[in-house]
């Protein structure tokens, strides 16, 4: 149901557009409260002057709300004072849905923000885990629609410039194939995918107001939907003869 309150949880500046950015353009766009809680200031990486500017101008392009959780790179554990800032968001904001980063994964900062969320959210409802580059095991069964949002997305990851000219994680033909790759996977065109802890679905009926805005709101979004490469299997193929 939309209005739903959002959050999304990173241990740096451009996980969260990576994992999930289109995902989180789904939600603003259906009307939700999105939030992000970026746990660290990405200190130990490449353009470290630049790296808050960066994440709160994707943060605006995705149109959510931005928090810092306050700690120093590569330093994160799933102890009391993790778990404490994630869950005094969580309460703050009432979050009907959190993402986080995969549990296996070879960074010590994406594994403790996974272990101290899962701490934090043990009463909450939806936890879904996105992949980042680094992620180890993934085995997702949750697949979001982003194809009228990957256009987006690539735009919230070209904010953080510093990463996107010093590493290939974030290369934006890396992050359209994975997009299709997924896509693939859940038979629709670009997708994001995720692990889930736990995601109960939400089958109360919409009130009739709400299904005309959601008609309306589809309309608009099929007149401007961004031009993305074409899935091979949704271009028309020529007829064969025997």
């Amino acid at each position: 149901m939309a209005g739903r309150s959002v959050l999304a949880i990173g241990a740096h500046p451009d996980d969260i557009e990576l994992g999930c950015g289109g995902a989180l353009l789904a939600h603003t766009s259906a009307g939700d409260t999105v939030t992000m809680l970026v746990m660290t200031g990405g200190e130990n990486g490449p353009g470290v002057t630049h790296r808050r500017g960066e994440q709160s101008a994707a943060a605006a392009t995705l149109g959510a709300r931005l928090r810092w959780g306050g700690f120093r790179d590569c330093t994160l554990a799933p102890d009391a004072p993790t778990v404490g800032v994630i869950e005094g968001v969580l309460e703050e904001i009432r979050a009907d849905l959190v993402y986080v980063h995969a549990p296996d994964d070879s960074h010590q900062d994406h594994r403790a923000v996974a272990a101290a969320t899962l701490s934090a959210a043990r009463r909450h409802p939806r936890v879904l885990h996105y992949q980042s580059p680094s992620t180890l095991t993934f085995n997702p069964t949750v697949f979001v629609d982003v194809t009228a949002h990957l256009t987006g997305k690539l735009a919230a990851l070209r904010a953080h410039a510093s990463q996107v000219e010093q590493s290939a994680m974030v290369e934006p033909d890396a992050v359209v194939a994975s997009a299709r790759h997924w896509g693939a996977q859940a038979r629709i065109g670009f997708a994001e995918a995720f692990s889930p802890t736990r995601m109960v679905l939400d089958l109360a009926p919409l009130p009739p107001s709400a299904l005309r805005t959601r008609r309306t709101d589809s309309r608009n979004r099929s007149e401007r939907t961004p031009k993305v490469p074409t899935p091979r299997s949704a271009a028309r193929r020529p007829a064969t003869t025997r």
